[in-house]
C-alpha cells in the first residue's frame, strides 16, 4: 500500500501527486490537519514534521524532488525517467536538482523579501530568478519538453516549481515558459494532482 502524507495549502506535495497520477499508482491520499502533521507520530515519519511523506509497504521517504524520482523508477511502464546510465537521465537528475538547488530556492528567497529588504538585496534576488528562468527558456527553445523533448519526471518536478512561481505573479508574462507550462497544465494528471 502506498500512501502519500499531505496538509491543507502545502506547496509542494502536488508535484508528487501529479507524479503517481501520471504513473498511474494506486495510493491514497492523507491529508492531516497542520496540529496532525506537528504531532510526534507525523514526525516518525519525517523527522522535521513536514510534508510531503510517502509511505510504502510501512517505509517512508520524504523531500518532494526525491519522492517524484522514486515515483519514476518504480513505475517503468509509465517511461518517466530514462534509462539508468544513458545522458538522458543524467540530464532528467540534472534538470530535478535544478529545479530544487536554483529556481525553487530564488523564487522563495524574492517571495521571503518581499517589501522588507533593501532594494539592492530584492534586486539580486529577482536577477537569480531571472536568471534560473533564463537557462530554462533556453532549454526549451524549440522543443516541448526538458529531457529529449518527451515528457519527464524533471517536467513534473520544474512545472511545480513554475506552477508556484505563477501563483506568486513570478513568470513574466511575456516568458517563453508560460507555453510550457500550459501544455503541462494541459496533461490530465496534473489537473488532478492540483486540483483544476
Amino acid at each position: 500500500m502506498t500512501r502519500l502524507f499531505d496538509r491543507e495549502r502545502a506547496g509542494r506535495p502536488p508535484r508528487v501527486r501529479w507524479a503517481l497520477e501520471e504513473a498511474g499508482a494506486v495510493y491514497e491520499h492523507v491529508l492531516m490537519s497542520p496540529e496532525e502533521a506537528a504531532g510526534e507520530e507525523h514526525r516518525r515519519r519525517h523527522p522535521l514534521g513536514r510534508v510531503p511523506v510517502l509511505e510504502t509497504d510501512g517505509s517512508y521517504l520524504f523531500e518532494s524532488a526525491a519522492l517524484c524520482l522514486q515515483v519514476a523508477d518504480s513505475y517503468p511502464a509509465a517511461e518517466l525517467i530514462p534509462p539508468v546510465a544513458t545522458q538522458e537521465r543524467g540530464e532528467v537528475y540534472q534538470w530535478t536538482l535544478f529545479a530544487m538547488s536554483e529556481l525553487e530556492p530564488a523564487l522563495l528567497q524574492l517571495y521571503r523579501l518581499a517589501a522588507e529588504a533593501s532594494s539592492d538585496t530584492r534586486a539580486a534576488a529577482e536577477r537569480r530568478l531571472a536568471d534560473s528562468l533564463s537557462v530554462l527558456e533556453r532549454q526549451l527553445e524549440g522543443r516541448s519538453y526538458l529531457v529529449g523533448d518527451r515528457f519527464s519526471v524533471a517536467d513534473i518536478v520544474i512545472g511545480g516549481v513554475l506552477t508556484t512561481a505563477r501563483r506568486l505573479e513570478r513568470l513574466p508574462a511575456d516568458s517563453g515558459l508560460n507555453a510550457y507550462l500550459e501544455r503541462l497544465d494541459a496533461r490530465p494528471a496534473k489537473r488532478l494532482a492540483y486540483g483544476s
